[in-house]
């Protein structure tokens, strides 16, 4: 009997040790889902966001991913970080024409907005869609000469040797070595979790908030095919996002110095054509258009009443280029603003999750 009761002993000693190892490994490989917060409105007018199988959203990868976000490591002399030129103040944009990089270098671009990125069905980011997937976006800023000026071998030393990113690594992509893949892993997942849908107009639509008479006709003018023919390129209340995501030369030069889209596929008739972004928290995410040209939305909107210009790609949508635009009446433009003042989302810019 003495016996047995000791073999009985070890064996189930031997277990409980075989628990705690296997709760041990599950710890640091299996970190824990974290499935996106899914606005309403999403649910019910578009399907599923955009997530790679490789990489699932986990608690551990997005807060890895948001110590990333904010922290100028990545640049070669540590005073830029993604969020030097995506600023949560500014809806994930800069307010200025063109952010400031190391050594106070600038690019010739405007900084896009980050949000609802999920649901980017193509999958093509920047202005001129040159790259495919958020984690293969998140590659080109950190070795751009005028965005953080340094290079993957140096950043991923800088990360292995430092004191608190190898456990975070860990805990989020378990023993794997620190690598350009898991850096840019993680700040995908912590940019997929940035998402807007709390302005008024989400509210209109949900039951919780009604127009005024000047925001109503704004949203007629919007939709209205002989007023402010907006909604092909920007969608319509049944696209949350306000964008289609789609690459449109809409009329501001007659000739290019910047091709966009064309200088990626290489194919003329693409030359001109840029990123339709959304058209939400516009009250946040001044300057306008590519360049930033456009200080004020007024000056956007007065571009496509009488400002456009000709060219071999224009856009087949802007059908009153002949005319200069659509030629909106004074208070067609004033109504068109309140309308698009409609889609921004104060609560967007302070939301805990997404500040640093």
């Amino acid at each position: 009997m003495p016996k047995i009761n000791n073999t009985f002993f070890l064996v189930f000693c031997f277990l409980i040790l075989a628990c705690s190892k296997d709760d041990t490994e599950s710890y640091v490989n299996q970190p824990t889902p974290l499935p996106l917060n899914i606005p309403p409105l999403f649910e019910q007018l578009i399907i599923n966001p955009v997530i790679p199988i490789d990489n699932p959203q986990t608690v551990e990868g997005v807060a890895l991913g948001k110590k990333l976000f904010f922290d100028p490591i990545l640049s070669v002399n540590n005073t830029v970080s993604c969020a030097s030129c995506h600023s949560p103040e500014a809806a994930f944009s800069d307010n200025a024409r063109f952010s400031t990089g190391v050594n106070g270098l600038t690019g010739n671009r405007n900084s896009m907005p980050l949000f609802n990125l999920a649901w980017n069905y193509d999958e093509k980011f920047f202005w001129d869609g040159r790259s495919f997937s958020l984690e293969h976006q998140a590659i080109q800023p950190v070795q751009n000469p005028k965005e953080m000026g340094s290079n993957w071998q140096d950043v991923i030393t800088r990360l292995r040797n430092h004191p608190e990113y190898p456990a975070l690594f860990s805990a989020a992509f378990g023993d794997n070595p620190i690598n350009r893949r898991l850096v840019t892993k993680a700040i995908a997942q912590f940019e997929r979790t940035l998402i807007s849908a709390n302005s008024k107009f989400d509210k209109y639509l949900l039951g919780q908030a009604t127009l005024t008479p000047q925001e109503e006709n704004g949203l007629q003018v919007f939709m209205d095919e002989d007023r402010g023919d907006c909604f092909h390129c920007h969608g319509n209340p049944n696209n949350p996002l306000w964008t289609n995501n789609n690459f449109h030369n809409n009329g501001l030069d007659a000739t290019f110095t910047d091709l966009g889209l064309g200088a990626v596929t290489g194919d003329p008739a693409d030359n001109g054509k840029f990123k339709s972004p959304s058209l939400r928290n516009l009250a946040y995410t001044a300057p306008f258009m590519h360049d930033g040209r456009f200080t004020t939305l007024d000056e956007v909107i007065n571009h496509y009443s009488e400002g456009l210009q000709n060219s071999p790609t224009i856009d087949p949508l802007m059908k009153k280029v002949a005319q200069g635009g659509v030629q909106l009446s004074e208070q067609d433009k004033a109504d068109l603003k309140a309308f698009l003042l409609t889609l921004s989302d104060p609560s967007f810019l302070t939301n805990p999750d997404y500040t640093n």
